[in-house]
């Protein structure tokens, strides 16, 4: 089995040679004196756990520059689990540490054994961090289409339907609520279509002005109206051989729907003030929030320009019906967030439960800027429902059973487990549980063995939680003048 990656960051050669001694048995060990060192160790060696002593060079006498590497490493390699070192009397210190994303932190005089399991706690969530992420990277693969994530039926069906439509040249009309990505669908339209070399031009025309939207369309000649004092392409013809996405379409006037009817009609153009009649090749992709047909019937939307712009349609659902992308999508926008706070978060199973129960009235749009304010809040590495400005979610009976029974199932399982190993071991007394695994209590769950964790027959008694362990006995007796007092 290989052994976990360890880096050492400490500026006394006799303390170093001791820890050496005292780990390389259980660890795969790399050394740094300074901040520098430390630095190229980390990019070069990709520890999983760094042991780290905050009085380093050219101030070993303070923290300083222990503490500027330490936020240096958590920006650089977050997923790295670093263990801090400090005085009996320094826990100050120590909660600083642990601000700038320390993983934990122990208080002189170290026990050996005690720091050996902290190491190894720490390695063991390190690992569990990669695969964790592996697994997610994985899920999130599967679920992308360009930039889009979805692993829903109706995700799935509207991805197909993308592929589908990309390879004709007709007008597209996607509906669907604000916040939804109607754009990024426009845009992978885009880029899976003929015309993916061509330029995308969006323009929002419910964000412009009605007396300036005219010419952000068709552009003008110079001298056209006041201001006019150059002649200006308009989006039309910026979108020449590529594809023009009309955003709330439904925010047009009736005059210039006439105009832009034309355009579809005839694939020409005239600038304002113009008379000379602009041949354009472009795609015209539209999108709105509203109910284009209940506009129809009000004589907000001419009845020709909607078939005109809705030869294909897409339904984009609410986040609220997408119940199973809630959690992949708030991941997926954790892990493009977290680099920016120079450390890792994760979501608590209390956050997860309130992301899925939430209505998200402003759907994927207000779930990013949720996990963007939890990851300035989160005062650990846990990400809590009040992170999320979201009520922790009332469990009901049925979510309650869910949970027991697969509290049931992961017991069964490691009884089974462990009576395999008891077979293996020829431990015929362990192995008796394979013959009548489940043993069912009154209440109806299973009664497991007790077992200790690795961890714990390694010193013999329960694994210290690790947060400030500080009344051990010292180990390394009189090897250097510093000691490790």
């Amino acid at each position: 089995m290989e052994q976990p990656r360890l880096l050492v960051v400490e500026d006394d050669e006799a303390i170093r040679t001791q820890l050496k001694y005292a780990l390389e048995r259980d660890f795969s060990l790399s050394f740094a004196q300074d901040r520098v060192h430390a630095v190229a160790s980390v990019k070069a060696a990709r520890p999983q756990v760094m042991l780290l002593d905050l009085g380093l060079p050219p101030n070993p006498d303070t923290p300083e520059e222990g503490l500027k590497l330490l936020e240096e490493v958590a920006g650089l390699a977050p997923r790295v689990k670093i263990v801090v070192l400090t005085g009996s009397s320094d826990r100050d210190n120590a909660h600083r540490a642990m601000q700038l994303g320390a993983f934990d932190y122990l208080s002189k005089p170290i026990d050996a054994g005690v720091l050996k399991v902290m190491l190894l706690r720490g390695a063991y969530h390190e690992g569990l961090e990669e695969e964790g992420e592996t697994r997610l990277q994985l899920e999130q693969k599967t679920a992308r289409f360009e930039e889009i994530l979805g692993a829903t039926q109706t995700m799935r069906h509207i991805f197909a339907l993308i592929q589908r439509v990309a390879k004709a040249d007709a007008t597209v009309l996607i509906q669907g609520e604000s916040g939804t990505g109607k754009e990024l669908i426009a845009r992978a339209i885009h880029r899976r279509s003929l015309r993916q070399k061509g330029p995308f031009i969006p323009i929002n025309c419910g964000a412009i002005p009605e007396t300036l939207l005219e010419s952000e369309l068709f552009g003008h000649e110079r001298g056209a109206f006041t201001g006019a004092h150059v002649q200006r392409m308009g989006k039309l013809e910026q979108a020449d051989g590529g594809t023009l996405f009309l955003d709330e379409i439904g925010e047009l006037s009736l005059p210039l729907q006439v105009k832009l009817l034309r355009f579809l009609q005839e694939r020409t153009i005239e600038r304002i003030g113009g008379r000379q009649s602009i041949q354009l090749n472009l795609r015209v992709i539209a999108a709105t929030h509203q109910n284009l047909r209940a506009q129809l019937e009000r004589g907000l939307v001419r009845e020709d320009l909607y078939y005109r712009i809705s030869v294909v349609t897409i339904q984009v659902p609410p986040l609220r019906e997408r119940a199973e992308d809630i959690v992949l999508l708030a991941n997926a926008f954790l892990r493009r967030v977290s680099p920016d706070q120079r450390r890792k978060l994760r979501f608590s199973a209390a956050a997860q439960q309130a992301l899925m129960t939430y209505a998200w009235p402003g759907n994927v749009r207000e779930l990013e800027n949720k996990v963007s304010r939890a990851t300035i809040l989160a005062q650990g590495h846990v990400i809590e429902p009040a992170d999320l400005d979201l009520e922790p979610a009332v469990p009901t009976e049925d979510s309650l059973a869910s949970l027991r029974e697969i509290r049931n199932r992961a017991e069964r399982d490691a009884l089974v487990a462990e009576g395999q190993a008891g077979v293996e071991r020829g431990d015929h007394a362990v192995a008796r549980i394979i013959r009548d695994p489940s043993r069912p209590n009154p209440n109806g769950a299973v009664d497991a063995v007790p077992r200790q964790h690795p961890l714990q027959q390694h010193l013999g008694h329960d694994a210290p939680s690790g947060v400030g362990v500080a009344h051990h006995q010292d180990c390394f007796h009189g090897s250097s003048n510093r000691d490790f007092q």
